[in-house]
């Protein structure tokens, strides 16, 4: 009874909001990533939920509806029980199908060219395949992953009202991005716009835990703009992580494989991701607004460049080495130094076992350096399950070693 009355008071809100009292981002994600939406897992009651939310906050953004119906654009996919088979999404929905969603809202300034912002809004449900949690099903409410990105997005649709109108802007909350991109990529391929008037794309994945002023950008080798525009427009202290390639797991790879030109936004890996734990409560809202700024800042000054030159990356992913063996640790995504940041660590597993701690820097596999993901990665890859080697870590200044059994 409880969580109906929340709903019911979130969507009153919504409902009574002026347009002098805009939607807060935390209320946006407070009510996306409550109990009573049941961790908007696609082909869901839950996941449609969602998606009449999203579609009325573009109704009262003044967006247009730009789907197939109205603002909604459904698919469907056969799941797979083979993590390594490629799931696709099609327009019908047959025997042994799930459906998704995604819900399209657009800004028409009359311009030639128009801006993608897209956000996948689905998440976990009660876990399943994808979940790190151990022990009973548990709501998985996915509040930076991603009501996030979804609640930043409605403020950039917010913010972008009557201004910067040299481009159209297209809204997308994606579903189905946790089982594979499946509804970007859907979108891409049955577009509701002309995709060649398509300037660029930004994603935003999982952006409410900023901290050290630290953000990820994927895509910035995708244009020649990019660099340059990221940089000159970081007015509010962030250090900024870049990363080249259009290939990543998030939307933002089915418009590249376009050829248009992607930035997608990050703020970082933490101990609650794809965990029950991922609540409304741990988000930072203040380092949202600040993204939010970072962001328009962006957006303007790309205003009137007019077309962006597309530009081909080298796919990272297609380096990553196969191991057989894991340390039990979450990656620091946003670490810049020399080595590999350790910013979690998983319960009985080789790194807990051995005395690790979040915040020790991994300098050393046995006898190979380890100076970034990259190296890190090839180094795990030379280790077999039951091998005991010494790590080397760097932990408050000091370089300790440490024994390893994998």
């Amino acid at each position: 009874m409880r969580s109906i009355l929340v709903l019911f008071l979130l969507l009153l809100i919504v409902a009574c909001q002026s347009p002098q009292e805009p939607v807060s981002m935390q209320e946006d994600v407070v009510y996306l990533a409550s109990d009573s939406l049941m961790g908007r897992e696609v082909g869901t009651a839950g996941e449609l939920m969602a998606a009449d939310y999203i579609a009325s906050r573009f109704e009262q953004l003044g967006l247009q509806p730009k789907g197939s119906e109205n603002y909604f654009q459904d698919f469907a996919f056969k799941p797979s029980l083979n993590p390594h088979e490629e799931v696709e999404a099609v327009d019908t929905l047959g025997d042994g199908m799930v459906s998704g969603r995604n819900v399209v809202g657009y800004r028409d300034n009359g311009a030639e060219y128009t801006v993608v912002i897209g956000a996948h809004y689905d998440h976990l449900g009660m876990g399943g395949e994808g979940s790190l949690h151990r022990g009973e099903p548990a709501i998985h409410n996915g509040a930076d992953d991603n009501a996030s990105g979804v609640a930043l997005m409605m403020n950039l649709a917010n913010r972008l009202q009557e201004v910067n109108t040299n481009s159209n802007y297209l809204f997308i909350g994606f579903s189905g991005e946790e089982s594979g991109l499946l509804g970007s990529a859907f979108y891409v391929r049955n577009p509701t716009i002309d995709t060649k008037k398509v300037r660029y794309m930004i994603n935003l994945d999982m952006v409410g835990r900023l901290k050290d002023s630290t953000v990820a950008v994927n895509g910035v080798g995708t244009s020649s703009t990019f660099k340059q525009t990221l940089f000159a427009n970081n007015d509010m202290g962030l250090t900024i992580s870049e990363f080249e390639s259009g290939i990543g797991p998030s939307d933002f790879t089915s418009f590249y494989l376009a050829d248009i030109p992607v930035l997608s936004f990050f703020t970082g890996q933490h101990e609650d991701y794809h965990k029950p734990e991922d609540d409304s409560d741990k988000i930072n809202y203040a380092g949202m607004e600040l993204l939010s700024d970072y962001i328009m800042n962006i957006i303007t000054d790309l205003d009137d460049e007019g077309e962006l030159a597309f530009r081909k990356t080298k796919n990272e992913s297609e380096e990553v080495p196969a191991f057989k063996v894991g340390l039990g640790v979450v990656p620091d995504y946003l670490f810049t130094g020399e080595g590999m940041r350790i910013d979690g660590i998983s319960e009985d597993k080789p790194a807990q076992k051995a005395g690790l701690q979040k915040g020790d820097v991994v300098k050393k596999l046995g006898e190979l350096d380890v100076t970034d993901m990259m190296t890190y990665m090839k180094a795990l890859s030379t280790f077999e399950n039951g091998q005991t080697t010494v790590v080397t870590i760097e932990r408050d200044g000091e370089l300790i070693e440490v024994e390893v059994t994998f």
